[in-house]
């Protein structure tokens, strides 16, 4: 016994040596790797960045995953549901399974030490019949509930965020006047799978261990009193809080490398996006270095974590394997190694030992179930990582839809420097009237979502077949005063008079080509279904086309249902006149023709502005183009110092405009 003691201390001391290296090396590499970057890269440290990244199990996680959860889960009786309990009632048969497979075994071996052949068949032959049912069954209807379960999960919070996503111009806002989140891609496709599965696979790992221990409990407590498992308790709790602890860092270090990756899945995707501009320009040296840069950083990332991720690897297997199989023979011990206890007064040896396996098994198994619990913190401490991406996510998403937005890369210093050329304005405080035929801009600021005002009272008004022409230097407010007439940008205030969304259009230099057919190209965004309820034939179509000059493509592909990539299938000019035809199918009160034309010849140009006159469409141009000024009756000039002038198109306008 003494030996047996002078043993366990040694090993104990082993055991604790090993931990307290393992983090001194850790904290060690930490101050290595931080003295390493001092000054050599551009890191934002500022408070919001802090609390944004934070990610660990505590208080503020469960808040976090029990919301979103709501959305996994909408109602008491759903299919997500079912499958929950489903999952459940499989792990209760899988860990009846083991118990029955524990008793089992160890009748098999008394049979076997006991030189018994007939109870050795008996129990080898229920044992091969039991064998197919846990293997075939149970096991397998686990990994199909599981699988089951994290698609489910997957749809229903992916279709959920899509919907805040996709509604209105939240998708525009979320990468142009809000940016908080960077690589929404990431967010929507890889973050949403990732925290899914992490979430069935938490649920899997924590309610089987629970499941053994409540069982095992019962079980140990009439084998060999409610001391031994207590203990195991204890030291549960103990070990639990001290890892969960020492794995903080994990839920952060998580949210980075999402972060990281979707950096350079970003400039990759901007490699592809842009591949003939900068092939003209030869930049792939710099597009290289750039990417590399990225995908350095994402490296060095990833460096840390994995030596992160080995040592606490090392700390979870001393305390929650190693740690946890001493205190499992200790416990186990003493009802055995003591002479008085009344076991030893009623029992044959033979008696205590098969009791003793029996016992020993159960232990072992519970505190392999403890041991698993202590483990599973290392998954939610990931999971933290997740759940604090999508819950940005779904906050951001919620106040862009409310009409909130910020812009956090602005800096303190930024804003003081430019508060004398900005003008304090509060997004939306301006009223919008919808009214069909007008366009009107009473007292309002045109103003970009961070504030710089372009210009201070923008005051005019244009009727239906009024075409107006709107002219200026580049960053004097064109674009901005059609993103506002758009309402992609907010009011800052004053009033604008306009027809509702759906009878305003814009067509810009570069047209947009849908994935689909030849005509989604001409109906976009309509469906199919839409024109049909329009009363719009193919015919009517093919008349828009021959209109532009397009009519040679429905002959080249044969047929209306073609899909192609229209993108790259046509060329500059012919994506122009293509978005003319859809413009004239749309047919909308007004139109704007932001260079539209830049691609086309003048003499389709001019049969273009002559029948959008034709069909009713009043037009804002914006074009260089001297022979475009017949077709307009007003200009809009500004000087991009904040004047600006609306008068009746002259001669002298002519000549001045060009």
């Amino acid at each position: 016994m003494a030996a047996f003691s002078k043993y366990l201390t040694a090993r104990n001391s082993s055991i604790a040596g090993s931990i307290l290296f393992v983090l001194v090396l850790l904290k060690h590499r930490k101050r290595t790797r931080t003295s390493n970057r001092g000054g050599s890269d551009l890191v934002l440290n500022t408070e919001k960045d802090g609390k944004k990244d934070r990610a660990a199990v505590d208080k503020v996680f469960f808040f976090r995953i029990l919301r979103i959860i709501r959305i996994l889960v909408p109602r008491v009786f759903c299919m997500e549901t079912g499958y929950l309990v489903f999952i459940a009632a499989m792990l209760v048969a899988r860990t009846y399974c083991d118990v029955w497979m524990i008793q089992n075994g160890t009748m098999i071996e008394s049979a076997i030490i006991g030189r018994s052949t007939k109870d050795f068949k008996i129990c080898l032959l229920k044992f091969i019949e039991f064998m197919p049912i846990v293997n075939s069954l149970v096991n397998n209807f686990l990994k199909f509930g599981l699988n089951e379960l994290k698609l489910r999960f997957r749809e229903k919070l992916t279709k959920c965020l899509y919907n805040q996503y996709l509604e209105g111009f939240t998708y525009y806002k979320m990468g142009n006047l809000d940016n908080r989140i960077a690589n929404a891609d990431q967010l929507l496709t890889q973050d949403v799978e990732k925290f899914c599965n992490s979430v069935v696979d938490l649920y899997s790992n924590v309610s089987k261990p629970l499941l053994d221990i409540g069982l095992y409990i019962f079980k140990l407590t009439s084998a060999i009193g409610a001391q031994g498992p207590a203990i195991m308790m204890v030291y549960l709790l103990i070990s639990g809080l001290f890892l969960t602890r020492l794995r903080r860092p994990v839920g952060k270090m998580t949210v980075t490398e999402q972060r990281y990756e979707g950096e350079y899945r970003y400039v990759n995707s901007r490699l592809i996006t842009n591949s003939e501009e900068i092939a003209f320009y030869n930049g792939n040296t710099r597009e290289k270095q750039t990417i590399h840069s990225i995908f350095q950083k994402l490296v060095n990332h990833l460096h840390d974590f994995i030596f992160f991720r080995f040592s606490m690897g090392v700390v979870d297997s001393i305390i929650a394997k190693y740690l946890a199989t001493v205190v499992g023979y200790l416990v186990v011990s003493r009802p055995f190694l003591n002479l008085s206890h009344p076991r030893h007064m009623h029992s044959t040896h033979s008696e205590l030992l098969e009791d003793y396996y029996q016992s020993g098994r159960m232990l072992l198994r519970m505190s392999q179930a403890l041991g698993r619990i202590v483990l599973a913190g290392r998954e939610m401490s990931r999971l933290s990582g997740f759940t604090a991406r999508i819950t940005e996510l779904i906050k951001v998403l919620k106040e862009l839809n409310a009409g909130k937005y910020e812009r956090t890369m602005v800096s303190q210093q930024e804003k003081e420097a430019d508060a004398a050329e900005k003008l304090v304005l509060v997004p939306g405080s301006g009223q919008i009237i919808n009214k069909d035929h007008v366009i009107k801009f009473e007292n309002t600021p045109l103003a970009t979502p961070n504030g710089d005002i372009l210009i201070r009272n923008l005051t005019f008004e244009v009727k239906s077949g009024t075409n107006v022409l709107v002219c200026g230097p580049n960053g004097c407010g064109k674009s901005s005063l059609f993103r506002v007439l758009g309402e992609l940008w907010p009011l800052f205030g004053g009033h604008l008079t306009k027809p509702e969304r759906g009878k305003l259009f814009y067509v810009p230099q570069r047209p947009y080509m849908t994935l689909g057919s030849l005509r989604d190209q001409v109906i976009y965004p309509d469906t199919h279904e839409e024109q049909m309820r329009k009363g719009i034939s193919d015919q009517v179509l093919k008349d828009y086309l021959d209109n532009v000059q397009l009519g040679h493509i429905l002959d080249r592909e044969g047929s209306w249902d073609v899909v192609q990539d229209w993108m790259d299938v046509l060329s500059g000019g012919e994506k122009q006149r293509m978005a003319m035809a859809r413009l004239f199918y749309h047919k909308p009160q007004f139109a704007i023709l932001d260079e539209c034309t830049s691609a086309v010849s003048v003499d389709v140009e001019d049969y273009i502005y002559s029948h959008c006159r034709t069909v009713g469409i009043t037009l804002f141009t914006v074009s260089h183009r001297k022979s475009l000024w017949k077709h307009h009756e007003y200009y809009l000039h500004m000087d991009g110092r904040g004047n600006y002038d609306f008068k009746p198109i002259t001669e002298e306008t002519v000549e001045f405009g060009s």
